[in-house]
């Protein structure tokens, strides 16, 4: 195994960052630098792997992903074809964790469920910045347009259905609907749980969904305005093409499963490929996951978001989640090989 040799960020970097300024950091790593590398279950993150290598761009790739389906022994593949590459960009990592929340709603507004999600307007360029929160509220450019898919009882499930971009919605009769991304107003992201703290209300260790939850349901004029301190207004798609036993589809069109997919940053991590959290903290541990995902919070070579499934359960664990530790990315020998000789 090659030893762990720092080595000068190369030029066509197969998704990692190169025309960053300061340019990142990379650090090749054997396996066994890698902490409890030999506990992990590697052929359910194998699996998970087999679902989306298919889509990953390059002949090294496509050459592993048909390699995969050969394999008994899951850990040996990977020993065997990739080399663990650390990415660092100046930020120190932070891991936190996200869900699909089940929320109860209606097809038609009602008494009880006045708050609705939308479609994306036709006259919504992708990637174009459009109207901010509040202009979308205060102007109710959207109303009365057969935008309308659902209609919440909470302005604030509303809020966080965007914040995680998809969800499942419960009608009083039982019956059900999936909402996955469908766009945004091109506007940033802005956290309220940074906008509570930096207003002094609440110290960092104390901010999470529900404090945040219970914090505007006792203030609800100022709650309306924190909301609204979050520019970003996210659009939403049904979603019922995917079977209730699978998760969410994620940025690669394909399901994302609990705790085994990532929310990365495809600057600096390819989506689809392998990556090794070492996550620190009260619930530390160490997985081999898939970068399936990404997310406008998620930015920089050493963060990431951990899918931690659907449901309350899920939203709980996954809104305790704020740490630190190490993720690393694994590549194909040969790409690796070509970072270290600088080509």
């Amino acid at each position: 195994m090659r030893h762990a040799r720092s080595v000068a960020p190369a030029k066509g970097m197969s998704g990692i960052a190169a025309a960053t300024n300061p340019a990142p950091h990379v650090t090749l790593l054997r396996f066994d630098d890698l902490k409890d590398w030999k506990n992990d279950d590697h052929q359910v993150a194998l699996d998970v792997f087999r679902a989306t290598c298919g889509d990953l761009a390059g002949p090294d790739w496509a050459a592993l992903c048909a390699l995969s389906a050969q394999h008994t022994d899951a850990r040996t593949f990977f020993e065997r074809h990739f080399t663990p590459v650390l990415v660092q960009h100046g930020q120190p990592a932070l891991f936190t964790g996200y869900y699909e929340p089940e929320i109860s709603g209606s097809r038609s507004s009602t008494a009880r469920f006045r708050y609705p999600l939308y479609r994306k307007p036709a006259e919504l360029d992708a990637g174009a910045p459009w109207l901010t929160r509040t202009e979308i509220e205060e102007t109710g450019i959207l109303s009365g347009r057969g935008l309308e898919i659902v209609w919440l009882e909470d302005p604030v499930d509303v809020f966080f259905l965007q914040i995680q971009g998809s969800g499942r919605i419960r009608f009083p009769d039982g019956s059900g609907i999936r909402v996955g991304y469908g766009g945004a107003n091109g506007q940033p992201y802005r956290s309220i749980g940074q906008e509570l703290v930096r207003r002094g209300i609440f110290d960092a260790d104390q901010v999470s969904a529900g404090m945040i939850r219970d914090w505007i349901g006792r203030h609800p004029e100022q709650g309306k305005d924190l909301l609204r301190h979050n520019r970003s207004f996210v659009f939403f798609k049904e979603a019922n093409e995917v079977p209730d036993h699978m998760g969410p589809l994620g940025s690669m069109n394909r399901s994302v499963t609990p705790m085994r997919s990532l929310a990365v940053d495809p600057a600096f991590t390819p989506l689809g490929a392998p990556v090794w959290l070492e996550k620190d903290g009260p619930r530390s541990f160490r997985r081999l996951m898939v970068a399936q995902d990404t997310g406008s919070a998620i930015k920089g070579a050493q963060r990431a978001d951990i899918f931690f499934g659907t449901g309350a359960q899920a939203g709980l664990e996954a809104g305790q989640v704020r740490d630190p530790g190490r993720m690393v990315v694994l590549l194909p020998n040969k790409q690796a090989c070509a970072m270290a000789s600088g080509e």
